[in-house]
């Protein structure tokens, strides 16, 4: 017998276990840390940026020609563009989980390079970036001086020259990115009526700067090959590209042989400016210039974050001025709290688990030997952790959890046994009782192993979202629970034989009453099963009775993808009416910011104003605000929560006399998934409509939706009322004077926007040279006529003499999804409605509402969810089937598996009931508690059906067997069940960050277990005796025929 070499050898035992803890301490030290495995669809981002030019331009020039090439890459799973009037375009495609980024972006990359010759030839001068985009945000650093001596431009760039690139060289660091664009630029301020004085165009002030601001290459004068032999090679050093204001002031424009010369700084200001004046950034009233700072993949979270405060604390020192920063936002905190809060559910689990097992066993030395067994499977299964390259996340620690009440339960029927054989039999040592216990419970002790770690193979090769935590989950329970198996048939036996005494000190008086009151459950439960023996058919029909009600269940408890958390901040999105500009916007958030700094629960507010989250674009009327909120524990109950916060400032907001909208809501529950939580989808238009029918459309869909009892702060992103004009050239005009169209266009780009003329060098950086003209002549329509262009004959022609303007509304910014125009709409579930509600209500409202033409495009955890809709129930079924087959090849029979199987919709009845009556979801930890109670209902079938099946083959009816075996498995079953409940149960009461997962995790299986040790346990005997009684009339009627045959 395998234990038995372990037994007389209990020294071999421990190293064993001792190397087992050994590689899990390795595992766990060298494992990296986050809050959930890698469950965001890689994002691989392209850049264009056409200057001056209108979001419907931009779109059709630019998104579209990308969109049709990039289309159809491999693995990519939808793609989303959007346009701004600010002069970008940004397109993000994203890929299946799981695939390789870099791979992604060279695949990107190769369909981009053909379209290039498509896009107009400002877009290609500029050039078109392709990176990969990291969701995975860590923290938000902002750099401010209380003092006000420093601009927001001079902290930009301070800290863009001198901290980014020190903050991406910390080990884990992913990128540093600078928000705002406030590089340095050379600001060349055009005088349009100084250019018409000397007969001058911004064409010529522009061929002069990229003229005499160029680097050049001149050689070396002596190298060989040379006529002479020369001593010396001298290379010669051009001036090469302006340094400085003055250099670019002495910028000649024109010139003549009468000695005139005609500068730059005389028909222009020029300055060192910043590259971007739309975006102003404040924390708690001061100017701020915000770093968001990205995590690596793989990366552990809370040492890159540690690692990064102390390398700005280090720089810090070289600060010029006042110059400070503080952490405004930091994903790593809920991290922090969190890990300590599952460590905290660990320890209560604990020790809920030690009284159980105290409590049955009735002695010290017993107790002892699962609490030595326990930790070694724990800890173990870190070794597996990192040997399988899985992190130290939630769900891999709640996985270790939930594994403390399974890896007990084999510890647990080794000693009971061994303590029952020395009751029964005095006669035999403790290692001889030992010997004989191991022999009986071997084969249910591996069955067990294998069963609980059947369910989960095929959830090992599930892919996408849900593949993703049900593998981690999975995977991280069945290394646990394979150890734990190992561990009960070497060290715990070993343990059995060297600490149990055959005469323990009498137990507490408690102690003997609960064993009293557990002797007299005992009887009562072997009646109770013995009278659902007797009556089989009344039996039968109240299982149909549950089975229907668990498929009832199933209707009414609603869907999801994961549970909302309270993560320490709330963002905070405001819109001003369209074309309102920066210092409107700028007022507006500082009001905001003064109202909501007066809560006691608010730390600190970080607010930027000019820049659409939702956008993702630079937009003066938009801002965001993160706020940070005090930590959980100085803010206990539902009414501090962050949801509550939202809520009582949304209504506090839309109660105030302002002139503007302001949504509070919470950060998405998985970061990167989504930019809000809540929904988000595209109304794709397949008819070619243009957007200000498309938004009378969606206006439709949101004023139904917001009139929803599911369906809370609908809105969609496309606006199509900001004030622009139409620009209409005279062409006829325009040939008559000899006017060339692309000076009409250069000369309007060149003053009323804005003009990248080429670079200069400055602080071992390069930055830009633009080119506009003075607010002055760019403030009205009227301003059109002190714009000029010179005609073929030398004339100067004022601008408003050949072209028009005619006011007109239009989008801000226009979004496209998977190709064709779209409109973004985004919205939360009301207070006891679930994401699942949501997406169901509105996906109901829209066929509806919209004509026909239109698709929806899901994004964002919304397409997770969508996407993962039944895979919870496949991964069910084949974890069933998988325990079936498992069962069947151990047992050699077809039929016996079946009882053990039947424990299962008793179990998952329980565990619908207990989510139903708590108002929870049938979300992804549902799900995964769902596969789990597969293995710990069929657990508790087992060690009845087992024992079962040996006194029938010793000799006993069928009804004898079921009954006998009930009554002596009863101890084990409810002993190993308690056990896992209470080690349940701290996640079931869970309090503070991560709470949400932890009670939907813990409910069901709690939920799920209370009904498997409790009803399911009354009717597998049932099960039993019906399939073996069936089982024995086959054998008969097989022996009848063959008996027959050799007769005849």
């Amino acid at each position: 017998m395998f234990s038995k070499f372990f037994i007389n050898r209990p020294v071999f035992a421990c190293v064993l276990s001792i190397i087992i803890v050994i590689a899990g301490y390795i595992g766990l030290k060298s494992s990296p840390i986050e809050e959930y495995p890698q469950l965001t669809p890689p994002q691989i981002m392209v850049q264009a940026n056409y200057s001056g030019a209108d979001a419907q331009t931009i779109a059709d020039t630019i998104a579209a020609p990308l969109e049709n090439a990039i289309n159809g890459v491999k693995d990519m799973i939808y793609m989303q563009s959007t346009s701004s009037s600010a002069g970008s375009m940004s397109l993000s495609v994203y890929f299946k989980i799981g695939t390789d980024p870099q791979t992604a972006t060279v695949n990107v990359s190769n369909r981009v390079t053909p379209a290039l010759s498509l896009l107009p030839e400002e877009v290609k001068r500029v050039g078109v970036t392709v990176r990969e985009r990291s969701s995975s945000i860590l923290n938000v650093l902002s750099f401010y001086d209380p003092s006000g001596k420093m601009s927001d431009t001079e902290i930009s760039n301070y800290v863009n020259i001198n901290v980014a690139d020190a903050i991406k060289r910390v080990p884990g660091v992913g990128d540093a990115v600078v928000i705002g664009n406030k590089d340095y630029s050379m600001r060349v301020w055009i005088k349009p009526d100084l250019l018409k004085k000397y007969s001058l165009t911004t064409t010529d002030v522009i061929n002069s700067i990229q003229e005499q601001n160029s680097q050049y290459a001149t050689g070396k004068i002596g190298e060989q090959p040379s006529q002479t032999s020369n001593p010396y090679v001298y290379a010669i050093k051009p001036e090469g590209r302006l340094k400085n204001v003055s250099e670019f002031e002495n910028i000649i424009i024109k010139a003549n042989n009468k000695g005139n010369i005609i500068k730059l700084k005389d028909v222009a200001t020029v300055e060192l400016g910043s590259q971007n004046y739309t975006f102003a950034g404040r924390i708690n009233g001061a100017t701020m210039i915000p770093m968001l700072v990205f995590l690596q993949s793989g990366a552990n979270a809370l040492d890159t974050a540690d690692a990064i405060v102390k390398r700005v604390d280090e720089l810090k020192a070289s600060f010029p001025g006042d110059l400070t920063y503080v952490v405004g936002y930091d994903t790593t905190e809920f991290v922090k709290v969190s890990i300590d809060e599952v460590i905290k559910t660990f320890i209560e689990a604990m020790i809920l688990v030690v009284i159980v097992m105290y409590m049955f066993l009735g002695n010290v030395r017993a107790t002892i030997i699962p609490m030595l067994a326990v930790p070694v499977s724990i800890l173990g299964a870190f070794g597996g952790l990192y040997a399988m390259g899985f992190s130290i996340n939630l769900i891999t620690l709640f996985a270790l959890i939930l594994a403390i009440g399974i890896v007990v339960d084999d510890a647990i029927i080794v000693i009971e046994n061994v303590e029952r054989i020395l009751h029964e039999e005095p006669d035999l040592t403790v290692k001889e009782a030992t010997i004989k216990a191991m022999g009986e419970i071997v084969a249910p002790v591996i069955s067990i192993v294998l069963v609980l770690s059947a369910v989960f193979i095929p959830v090992s090769f599930m892919e996408g979202f849900v593949g993703v935590i049900q593998r981690q989950f999975a995977l991280t329970l069945v290394v646990s629970v394979c150890i734990s198996g190992l561990v009960a048939l070497t060290l715990t036996p070993a343990l059995c034989a060297m600490i149990l005494r055959k005469k323990e000190n009498p137990p507490f008086w408690f102690v003997r009453k609960f064993n009293e009151f557990f002797d007299f459950s005992t009887k009562v439960f072997t009646a109770g099963v013995a009278k659902i023996l007797k009556h089989v058919i009344v039996s039968l029909i109240c299982v149909g009775i549950i089975i229907f009600m668990m498929a009832e269940l199933f209707k009414v408890v609603p869907g999801g993808l994961v549970p909302a958390e309270d993560k320490g901040s709330v963002l905070a999105i405001t819109n001003l009416p369209p074309a309102s500009t920066l210092s409107r916007t700028t007022e507006d958030t500082e009001f905001i910011r003064s109202i909501i700094s007066q809560n006691p629960n608010v730390k600190n507010v970080t607010g930027l104003a000019g820049y659409d989250m939702l956008a993702g674009t630079l937009r003066e009327n938009a801002g965001i605000m993160f706020i940070s909120m005090i930590p959980w524990s100085q803010r206990p109950g539902e009414a501090n929560s962050t949801a509550a916060f939202a809520a009582e400032f949304n209504k506090q907001m839309y109660m105030a006399d302002r002139n503007s909208m302001t949504y509070f809501m919470t950060p998405p529950p998985i970061m990167g998934l989504s930019i809000t939580g809540g929904f988000e989808l595209f109304a794709q238009n397949l008819e070619g409509k243009n957007y200000s029918q498309i938004e009378a459309d969606m206006q439709k869909v949101v004023a139904k939706a917001n009139a929803h009892p599911a369906l809370n702060m609908v809105r969609t992103t496309l606006d199509t009322n900001f004030p622009q004009y139409d620009l209409t050239l005279d062409k006829e005009k325009i040939k008559m004077m000899g006017i060339n169209i692309s000076d009409v266009f250069n000369t309007l780009s060149s003053t009323i926007g804005q003009y990248y003329v080429n670079d200069f060098n400055m602080l071992g950086k390069t930055f830009k040279v633009n080119i506009r003209a003075m607010s002055e002549y760019r403030d009205s329509p009227e301003d059109l006529r002190s714009l000029y262009v010179r005609s073929q004959d030398g004339k100067m022609i004022p601008l408003d003499s050949v072209v028009s303007l005619k006011r007109s509304l239009g989008p801000d910014n226009v979004d496209r999804f998977n190709a064709f125009p779209a409109a973004k709409i985004m919205g939360e579930p009301k207070p006891g409605y679930t994401s699942g509600d949501a997406i169901k209500a509105i996906e109901q409202i829209i066929k509806e509402e919209l004509p026909t033409g239109y698709d929806i495009g899901w994004s964002g955890s919304a397409y997770q969810e969508v996407a993962s809709t039944g895979k919870g129930a496949q991964a069910f079924v084949f974890g069933l089937i998988f325990v079936f087959l498992i069962l069947a090849a151990q047992y050699e029979r077809w039929l016996m598996p079946l009882a053990v199987v039947t424990a299962v919709p008793f179990s998952v009845f329980g565990s619908l009931l207990f989510t139903w009556g708590r108002g929870l979801s049938n979300d992804v930890y549902f799900q995964i508690g769902l596969l789990l109670l597969i293995g710990l209902a069929a657990k508790n079938a087992i060690l009845i059906v087992e024992f079962a099946m040996q006194e029938h083959l010793a000799g006993k009816t069928i009804k004898e067997a079921a009954i006998n075996a009930a009554r002596m498995r009863f101890r084990p079953i409810v002993m190993t069940s308690l056990a896992f409940t209470l080690g349940v149960l701290p996640m079931v009461v869970a309090t503070g960050a991560g709470a949400a997962s932890r009670h939907a995790l813990g409910t069901g299986v709690i939920g799920g277990m209370i009904a498997a040790s409790t009803i399911a346990i009354f009717f597998v005997p049932l099960f039993f005796y019906i399939l073996e009684s069936f089982n024995l009339w086959l054998d008969k009627k097989r022996a009848k025929i063959t008996s027959g045959e050799e007769h005849a």
